[in-house]
């Protein structure tokens, strides 16, 4: 029984990191490319219009979610932003939806995973998704309720001196903070936002010649680093989980929860029961599509895989984060309308694939415990390139390539002006991205005064030099 029992194990970490493995490169060229649109495409104009409840708002409302990938918490986060400076319900919740549903890396795993099935279906479904809520919205949204609530997250953050990150929107922290040349003070939430922050006010020139300097890619590599931040646990979380639910899961639970069988009563129960099973799992973000497998490998039907995979909103972590910004009514609400959105739309795509007879079929296929995945092949080579993309950018970011600022701070490495936290040691002036680098300084200082403080070479102004 205990060799069995490590035997499980054993084969729940391979089909896990077979997973990853297999998914790796998408990930990684993913991130690249929404770190580009991060960087290079202007959100603010489409930021402003976020207010008017109309076509135009919500078209826009769900182009500014595509462009600013991130996971669950982070859509919410900024989502709480918009909602905060006037966008209307429905666009903020667009918002969201698209961040989450309509998003370069996740189209990419899905498509890596699950087949292209299942891509036409998280993109076409992820349209549908905001189409559904909006009307639901608009039929039930309760009078001056979210007004209500807007003013009174505004007056709290008032009274508690909440500043909000201008680069993101989430709440900023005294340790990240800087005063501008008009005196202003302003306060981000991490380090990340504050450099690109930065970035963006030192920043000359169009997207083409920022492509061509170092300051370019050092943006890049800072936006890469940003959006791994924010996903790791939930995608290392996710493809661990879906091996050991592939493994030790029997069959008839899965029997149990989802009615076997045709008819619409079926497909129904299914979506309904996939959107449950994603509020209690815990996963989010691009960590519940390798969970999707693990479903899909237990024969569940088209329509609650997919809408298993919509339902990242709704997580029991994430609901406790609405009901921290906006009250148990409002989170309740959300949940209403996003669980009855979601399942319908997984119910929907289902009848539609059906229609076109194009419902991925299971019978014939490679179980997850049949597959070989570590081997010389397509992925391994693609891995190799990613992997050589993701060590140039992180070391474009960690070595501050055309960062701005002449200083570099000893604990972290990260480019800055004299604008921040100093110490001085030995007759040697330090300065700090933060307080926290400069109390982690001054514990140990001899761990880092080797380091010079001054940079020399290649970015070490703030003009873009080519390369």
């Amino acid at each position: 029984m205990q060799a069995t029992m490590i035997e499980g194990v054993f084969e729940s970490l391979r089909i896990g990191v077979g997973f990853l493995w297999t998914a790796a490169w998408a990930i990684i060229m993913g991130l690249t490319i929404t770190s580009l649109v991060q960087v290079y495409v202007s959100k603010e104009r489409m930021a402003q219009v976020l207010g008017d409840g109309d076509l135009s708002g919500l078209t826009k409302a769900t182009a500014f979610g595509a462009a600013s990938s991130g996971c669950s918490f982070g859509a919410v986060a900024i989502g709480k932003g918009l909602f905060k400076k006037g966008a209307h319900v429905v666009n903020f919740l667009a918002f969201m939806f698209a961040s989450t549903n309509l998003i370069i890396e996740l189209g990419l795993m899905i498509l890596i995973l699950l087949g292209w099935e299942f891509l036409v279906a998280e993109l076409l479904g992820g349209l549908i998704l905001i189409a559904v809520m909006a009307v639901i919205v608009h039929l039930t949204l309760p009078e001056n309720l979210f007004d209500e609530v807007r003013e009174t997250l505004n007056e709290r953050d008032r009274k508690s001196g909440v500043t909000e990150d201008p680069t993101c929107g989430m709440e900023g922290k005294d340790e990240y903070s800087l005063t501008t040349d008009g005196g202003e003070t302003l306060k981000f939430c991490s380090e990340g936002c504050m450099e690109t922050y930065l970035q963006e006010t030192s920043s000359g020139g169009g997207w083409r010649e920022e492509l061509l300097s170092w300051g370019g890619w050092y943006k890049v590599g800072n936006q890469y680093r940003k959006e791994w931040s924010m996903i790791w646990k939930d995608v290392i979380a996710g493809f661990l989980i879906s091996g050991f639910v592939i493994v030790f899961v029997p069959q008839w639970v899965w029997n149990t929860l989802f009615i076997q069988g045709d008819g619409l009563l079926v497909t129904a129960e299914n979506a309904i029961m996939g959107v449950a099973i994603a509020v209690l799992s815990f996963v989010g973000s691009m960590g519940n599509v390798p969970f999707a497998v693990a479903l899909w490998g237990g024969g569940i039907s088209f329509a609650g895989v997919i809408a298993f995979v919509y339902a990242d909103l709704i997580t029991i972590p994430v609901l406790n984060v609405y009901r921290k910004y906006y009250g148990w009514k409002v989170m309740l609400y959300i949940l209403g309308v996003f669980f009855v959105t979601m399942a319908f739309t997984g119910f929907l795509m289902e009848l539609l694939f059906d229609a076109l007879n194009i419902v991925p079929d299971l019978a014939g296929g490679e179980t997850a415990t049949e597959q070989t995945y570590f081997e010389l092949n397509y992925t391994f080579y693609l891995n190799l390139v990613a992997f050589a993309l993701s060590g140039v950018l992180l070391y474009v970011y960690r070595r501050g390539l055309g960062a701005p600022g002449q200083y570099r701070d000893p604990v972290c490495g990260m480019r800055i002006d004299d604008s921040g936290p100093s110490s001085t040691h030995d007759g040697e002036t330090y300065y700090f991205c933060s307080k926290t680098c400069k109390r982690s300084f001054e514990k140990h200082p001899s761990e880092f005064a080797h380091q010079h403080p001054q940079v020399s070479g290649i970015g070490a102004s703030q003009s873009h030099e080519h390369h």
